[in-house]
């Protein structure tokens, strides 16, 4: 009997000691932010009820940015409930698949060990905006102003801040305005029901206000049936000012605008026109308020080179205006050396009505470019070889400047070579800064695209693991469906030229017999 309780007592002492030591076993770090991997995932979330992950591609230059504003934040939450950690997805790609996080956003916060339901973060601009983001999100949202000059003071001191009026500001239309502050961190938020701040700025009903250095620039009346989309939407188009010049500071802001449409001044800032030009294009750019986003490129900052080269513009050509939609590479050129107000408001018109015509450019079709095993396409062969019903293209659009399209080229021609044998598959890639294509571009670059041998145009975007295996398999299996489409589209035409004929024969014997009736 006492063997058998000396023993139980040495079990339990040895589970309680394991125990203990599995959740009190510390975590590899570097900076503050937990380094995370597959085995040892599952106990980060358990030892912290809020885990913000930053799931990190080394290649890509966002992502290096938005480390460095990790690492700060990181920094500033010692001591708090939130723990930062970040994953590398280019070495944790099995981890990374299973979470689900091979597509933005590259910033997730998980909630009191639930691996399966994070929080999708916002886009961040800094570690204060990562930090801002989540103190809203544990509220208040936004700061309560209790007087005039409290309101004067935060307005004076602030580039622009979103100002809420409301008559109650604990409940009902108010809720929508601090679900958008939760969602907007890199701006101020502020909220008040100070009639005096009502009569200044001569509101009446509930409304947020945008305030630019102190002078009311946008004024929205919320109603009942508003939604925080909405909100966010109408801030986003109007935090921007009517022309935007395109910098370090600008530039997130701008891609990350719902406006999708982008008229672009290229123009030197040295230029003796310089000043009529941009009064010019500032005045075309109210009516579009909201459709299209107005901005200026200094074509003497050196810091604006891949811009100039993206777009093909050369320093010499400036002034000059381009039009382009996010989603699509057409490039819409102003058909006129005039760059005044009516010329560039008539250019914004046509464009917006479908009647603009688009300047598709191309580099020259090198001598050998089907010689090698991946294929160099042009823009003027590009659909032509694309939508050839006879072969499967899998084609590669990339920048020649970016490291994160430059690494891929291994991996491309590795499967060219793999497909080398296979007549009726090509392996192709194309330059998308120096073609023009017709084609919608969501994601950025290098973007993967794949054409089945179909006669119906069908494009196929490819966002998994970039590897040989899953490139093949998904090669593979598109084939295979294909295949399938392309007897039913066999049977369709059958069934057309049947009906075709028939119909022919129908008429024939018809007019035949009106002949001989007559």
């Amino acid at each position: 009997m006492m063997r058998t309780l000396l023993l139980l007592c040495v079990i339990f002492c040895c589970l309680s000691v394991s125990v203990a030591g599995d959740s009190s076993t510390s975590l590899p770090e570097e900076n503050g932010v937990l380094l995370l991997k597959k085995d040892n995932f599952n106990r980060a979330l358990k030892q912290n009820k809020q885990l913000l992950v930053h799931f990190f591609a080394p290649l890509s230059g966002d992502s290096q940015r938005l480390a460095l504003a990790f690492r700060g934040a990181a920094e500033q939450l010692i001591g708090s409930e939130v723990k930062l950690g970040v994953v590398d997805v280019s070495k944790e790609t099995n981890l990374t698949k299973e979470l689900n996080a091979t597509t933005p956003p590259p910033l997730r916060l998980y909630l009191s060990g639930d691996r399966h339901n994070p929080v999708p973060c916002p886009v961040f601009q800094s570690s204060a905006s990562i930090v801002t983001w989540l103190k809203r999100r544990a509220g208040p949202s936004a700061d309560i102003i209790t007087d005039l000059n409290q309101s004067d003071r935060l307005v004076a001191s602030e580039e622009l801040v979103v100002l809420g009026l409301f008559k109650d500001v604990e409940r009902g239309r108010v809720e929508v305005f601090y679900a958008a502050a939760v969602d907007l961190p890199d701006l101020p938020f502020s909220v008040t029901r100070d009639q005096d701040i009502f009569r200044k700025y001569d509101i009446t009903q509930d409304s947020v206000l945008l305030v630019r250095q102190s002078t009311p620039v946008q004024v929205l009346k919320v109603t009942s049936q508003m939604t925080k989309e909405d909100l966010i939407s109408f801030i986003t188009v109007h935090q921007l000012e009517l022309v935007t010049e395109y910098n370090g500071q600008t530039a997130s802001r701008i891609l990350s605008s719902p406006v999708l449409n982008h008229a672009i001044l290229f123009v030197n800032k040295t230029d003796e026109r310089f000043q009529t030009v941009y009064s010019d294009f500032q005045a075309a750019a109210a009516p579009y308020r909201g459709k299209v986003l107005f901005v200026m490129v200094d074509v003497d900052e050196p810091r604006n080179g891949r811009m100039l080269e993206y777009f093909r513009v050369r320093e010499s050509e400036a002034p000059m205006v381009r039009l382009v939609n996010l989603t699509s590479h057409v490039t819409y050129h102003l058909p006129s050396d005039t760059l005044d107000t009516p010329t560039i408001i008539a250019f914004c018109k046509t464009y917006l009505d479908g009647t603009a015509q688009p300047k598709m450019q191309s580099e020259a079709l090198p001598a050998d470019w089907d010689q090698k095993p991946v294929i160099q396409l042009v823009g003027e062969n590009l659909e032509r070889l694309a939508f050839n019903p006879d072969k499967t293209a899998f084609i590669m659009f990339y920048l020649p400047y970016s490291e994160e399209s430059r690494s891929l080229f291994p991996l491309w021609e590795e499967l060219a070579l793999h497909f080398l044998d296979r007549e009726e598959v090509v392996i192709a890639r194309i330059d998308a800064s120096a073609n023009d294509f017709n084609l919608s571009m969501r994601e950025r670059y290098p973007a993967l695209r794949l054409f089945p041998a179909l006669h119906a145009e069908r494009v196929v975007a490819y966002s998994g693991q970039r590897n040989l295996k899953d490139l093949v398999q998904f090669l593979e299996k598109e084939m295979e469906r294909a295949k399938m489409d392309r007897a039913q589209e066999e049977e369709d035409r059958r069934k057309y030229i049947e009906t075709q004929k028939a119909i022919e024969a129908k008429e024939a014997k018809e007019a035949k017999e009106e002949k001989q009736e007559l």
